[in-house]
């Protein structure tokens, strides 16, 4: 299931690739059923008569509608097409092709079945409205490219308000990502994420989602920087609900001014701001070995080789092409396989962090280095990294509560690794039919 490296000579080859390949097969998916109609059998057991004893079995008990749809492996990717990465806020019918191309990953890498949907919707509760009415047919929900602060309002509430989990991949894709490779990278390092002096530079849905996840894992430590300086408990410009509610848990020494006063002293910088926003000098008034994520899409905050020359031991960023990509697909495919696989009714912070220690571990210990501190999803087997990553969250899904389903740990894994290989079977199948 390793995806083939091929090399493009120019953004204009691509550009004349992708609308002639989107044109030819009318998008990138479509549905096909799971059985076959080959008898008036076929139809009465699966249409009429035969569907209806299903149903009437759902109605005494809706909790049934996992084991005789396909709702327990399907999820709903919902987006407004408010804030698509690199291109802005482009309208539902723009946003359309993201999503679907986001549809074709889940089911590549996780064997999840994801339906896109973009709605014309601006408002938290017009979203939240929406995506509660269409819950009885999904087994998941993935918000996608929602600006802010809605993304995290109708998170926020979708959560409290649904019984099936809800997952921001810009948020929470990202922060499980990192995690895993800041883990890696103080451990070359010699730091301890407790003790460690972190800035995040961004506080948008991925800075947000980092800083949260970050302060779960044990740091103590953290600075959030956005345009208007330092975030700091009773700051009144630039403010939102969510910022404020993430000043009161950081800044504990109540630093004030930019990010040249954030990054004096810091072990680690995490940038998911904008192109540029880093400068050499920054690098250079930072502790020893100093840690540079610089995550900005579609260009980061600095170079990997320009943050390397600046001084920094370990960089990351969201580019391919250099070491350690923070990219998000090693995460939302396995994370849904995982809560779907055990029937979750949350995707809480303790399956996110268990969800990084596994991609962390994934990195073995006699290759870790600082141009590998996370898996390359081009050059690893997809299948075991999404296999170790699922379990994990299922594990934690039972440990925490929010498990429909008691599994084993040889169940657990069977179930995904089946599951996985089912995918790469019918992907071989259609590549034979052309």
């Amino acid at each position: 299931m390793r995806p083939k490296r091929d090399s493009v000579s120019s953004m204009e080859e691509i550009k004349r690739m992708s609308i002639k390949e989107h044109r030819l097969h009318s998008g990138v998916t479509e549905t096909i059923g799971k059985v076959p109609l080959r008898s008036l059998r076929d139809l009465a057991v699966f249409y009429t008569p035969g569907v209806a004893y299903a149903s009437l079995a759902i109605k005494k008990d809706r909790e049934m509608s996992y084991a005789l749809t396909n709702r327990a492996n399907r999820i709903a990717i919902v987006s407004n097409g408010s804030r698509i990465l690199g291109l802005g806020n482009i309208g539902p019918e723009a946003g359309y092709p993201v999503m679907e191309g986001k549809a074709l990953l889940f089911k590549k890498f996780g064997d999840v079945d994801a339906v896109p949907i973009t709605i014309s919707a601006e408002t938290t509760d017009e979203i939240v409205d929406f995506v509660k009415k269409i819950q009885p047919a999904f087994g998941g929900i993935n918000i996608e490219d929602i600006a802010s602060p809605t993304c995290f309002e109708v998170v926020d509430k979708l959560n409290d308000e649904l019984d099936i989990p809800v997952f921001h991949d810009d948020r929470q894709g990202t922060a499980i990502v990192a995690l895993a490779g800041l883990k890696n990278a103080l451990k070359l390092v010699g730091k301890k994420i407790s003790e460690a002096k972190i800035a995040v530079n961004g506080v948008g849905a991925a800075g947000i989602g980092i800083a949260q996840l970050l302060i779960t894992a044990g740091a103590k430590d953290l600075v959030m920087i956005d345009r208007a300086g330092i975030v700091y408990d009773g700051r009144e410009r630039n403010m939102n609900p969510t910022k404020e509610s993430l000043a009161k848990h950081t800044n504990k020494k109540r630093l004030m001014g930019g990010l040249r006063d954030a990054v004096k002293g810091a072990d680690v910088l995490i940038g998911a701001s904008e192109r540029g926003a880093f400068r050499s000098r920054f690098i250079k008034l930072m502790a020893d070995k100093p840690i540079v994520f610089a995550l900005a899409n579609p260009e980061p905050e600095m170079s990997y080789y320009a943050a390397k020359s600046a001084g920094a031991k370990i960089v990351a960023t969201g580019m391919s092409g250099v070491p350690n990509q923070i990219n998000n697909l090693l995460a939302f495919p396995a994370v849904f396989r995982g809560a779907l696989d055990i029937g979750a009714r949350k995707i809480n912070m303790q399956m996110q962090i268990a969800a990084a220690d596994a991609l962390a571990k994934s990195v073995p210990q006699r290759m870790l280095s600082d141009k590998y501190i996370i898996p390359d999803f081009a050059d690893e087997d997809m299948t075991k990294i999404t296999a170790n990553v699922a379990a994990a969250v299922a594990r934690s899904a039972i440990e925490t509560g929010v498990a429909r389903k008691k599994m084993s740990e040889t169940e657990i894994r069977r179930n995904i690794e089946a599951k996985l290989k089912r995918y790469q079977r019918i992907e071989d199948f259609v590549s034979r039919l052309g």
